[in-house]
């Protein structure tokens, strides 16, 4: 994706969630996050935005800490979000393609990192707010949810804070059918090592090198092909909500050891 789809695509997810958690009221809880309510997915959604802004404006090099939680409710509550939400959009719009700031994960630039990250990050919580409503998701096109697979399988588990370990080798095969995207995810005591390929040519490795790919330089051998302990297949919009569990399992079609696929369930939730 070009930074122009990412920033394009925020705006709309942002707006997308706000009018969601209009609909649902601040107090209806958010099945997808236990424990809370739309008051707390919109103050941490904002403060997240208000934070990633700051960064990209003023150019931040090093970590800088974010603003902290409004003691905000009800309509100025959802004001606040969507003012914080237009000022991300704006600054990313803004910005330089030379910026330079911190970030927390290879990517090709800064630009293309804060992009990318508040993108899938408003993304999976415009689902959270969905969600309180009780009926269907917005949809999520192929290309955007196979990056951001990308993102949390090569970038976010490939961190040595990732807690997705086991102490006897599994294989956890992740299989986009509405797309040729097949990522192969080695699990270890080490943080797991994904590499996507391509189902037209599983020799070849197709990760973007900008997201943190184990080895993006080896043309990494096998990976959609060979033997799996679990295979989750389904749409690439499906494993994404799935992966980011914000939708179960039964979403998609589960093959082989599950618990392989639990393991990744109970161990995946991700912070910066």
């Amino acid at each position: 994706m070009e930074i122009t789809q990412y920033i394009a695509s925020l705006s709309e997810e942002g707006r997308l969630l706000a009018a969601a958690a209009e609909q649902a009221g601040p107090g209806a809880s958010v099945p997808t996050c236990p424990g809370w309510q739309i008051r707390h997915l919109l103050r941490h959604t904002g403060m997240v935005h208000r934070w990633a802004a700051e960064l990209v404006a003023e150019g931040h090099t090093t970590p800088h800490p974010d603003g902290g939680e409004p003691d905000l409710d009800g309509t100025a509550l959802l004001d606040w979000f969507r003012e914080g939400h237009d000022h991300l959009v704006r600054s990313l719009e803004a910005a330089p393609t030379g910026l330079e700031c911190w970030t927390f994960l290879p990517a090709p630039s800064p630009l293309a990192f804060w992009s990318r990250r508040q993108l899938h990050e408003t993304t999976v919580h415009r689902a959270d707010a969905e969600s309180a409503l009780g009926g269907p998701l917005s949809p999520v096109d192929a290309d955007r949810a196979v990056d951001g697979i990308d993102e949390l399988l090569t970038g976010f588990h490939a961190r040595p804070r990732s807690r997705v370990r086991s102490s006897t080798p599994r294989t956890l095969r992740v299989r986009a059918v509405d797309t040729d995207a097949v990522w192969t995810v080695r699990i270890s005591e080490e943080p797991p090592q994904a590499v996507r390929t391509s189902a037209a040519n599983p020799g070849t490795d197709t990760t973007d090198p900008g997201a943190g790919a184990a080895d993006p330089g080896t043309g990494a051998a096998d990976p959609g092909a060979g033997a799996a302990d679990c295979e989750l297949s389904g749409t690439a919009e499906g494993l994404y909500l799935a992966l980011w569990n914000r939708l179960p399992l039964t979403a998609v079609t589960l093959r082989g050891d599950r618990s392989v696929a639990r393991l990744w369930t109970d161990n995946s939730a991700v912070t910066w």
